[in-house]
C-alpha cells in the first residue's frame, strides 16, 4: 500500500473521496492512503452520510489532518467500514503513544470527552474509500490543539504510515495461510 504525505495544504470538501482521486492527483494506481492537512467544509452535494444530509449537518473545521484511503481489492461496504474502524484504532494508538488520552466509539475519536474526528466510508464499482479527519483546531469540538499535541503533521505521517503498514501486514498474512479443509465425519 502506498502512503503519500502531501506537502501542500488541501482543504477537504468531500470531492476527494471520489474513486481514483489519488490516481488523478498523485498518479498512484495501487491501494493508497493520502495524508494531508487543511480545512474541512463538506458541501451538501459531496455529503456521503445520508443521516448528516437529512439532518442538514454542517461538517466543518478550520484545520484538520486528513486521511483518504482507497482499496481496490474489494467493493464491500462492510470491509470499508471495518477498515475505517481500523483507521480510528490506529489513530487512537498513536495518540496514546504520545500520552494523550483518547477514547473511541465506533469510528469516532474523543479527546477529553469531546468528539474530535469525522469519518465516512463508501464504495464504488472499482474500489472502496475511507475519509478520516482529526481536528487540529476547533472551537466547538475536541482538537489536537486542546490536548497539546505539539506536532500534528508528525502525528499525521505516523498514522498514515501505520495504516499502510498494517494493511501490508494483513496482505502478507493472507498469503501464508492455507485454506481450511472440509470436515467430513
Amino acid at each position: 500500500m502506498k502512503c503519500i504525505i502531501s506537502d501542500q495544504r488541501i482543504d477537504y470538501d468531500g470531492s476527494q473521496i471520489s474513486s481514483l482521486w489519488a490516481y488523478t492527483v498523485y498518479k498512484v494506481q495501487d491501494d493508497s492512503i493520502v495524508c494531508f492537512r487543511g480545512g474541512c467544509d463538506v458541501t451538501i452535494g459531496h455529503m456521503i452520510d445520508l443521516e448528516d444530509r437529512l439532518n442538514e449537518e454542517r461538517i466543518y473545521s478550520p484545520d484538520m489532518i486528513h486521511f483518504i484511503a482507497e482499496h481496490f481489492d474489494s467493493t464491500s461496504i462492510s470491509l470499508a467500514y471495518t477498515r475505517q474502524r481500523l483507521m480510528s484504532c490506529i489513530a487512537g494508538e498513536a495518540l496514546r503513544d504520545r500520552r494523550i488520552s483518547s477514547t473511541r466509539s465506533g469510528d469516532d475519536l474523543f479527546l477529553n470527552g469531546e468528539k474530535a474526528s469525522i469519518s465516512i466510508a463508501s464504495s464504488s464499482a472499482v474500489s472502496h474509500k475511507i475519509h478520516f479527519g482529526i481536528n487540529v483546531r476547533s472551537d466547538e469540538w475536541g482538537s489536537l490543539e486542546k490536548v497539546s499535541v505539539p506536532d500534528p503533521d508528525e502525528l499525521m505521517a505516523e498514522i498514515g504510515s501505520r495504516y499502510a503498514a498494517e494493511c501490508d501486514d494483513i496482505q502478507k498474512d493472507m498469503r501464508k495461510s492455507r485454506p481450511l479443509e472440509v470436515f467430513s465425519p
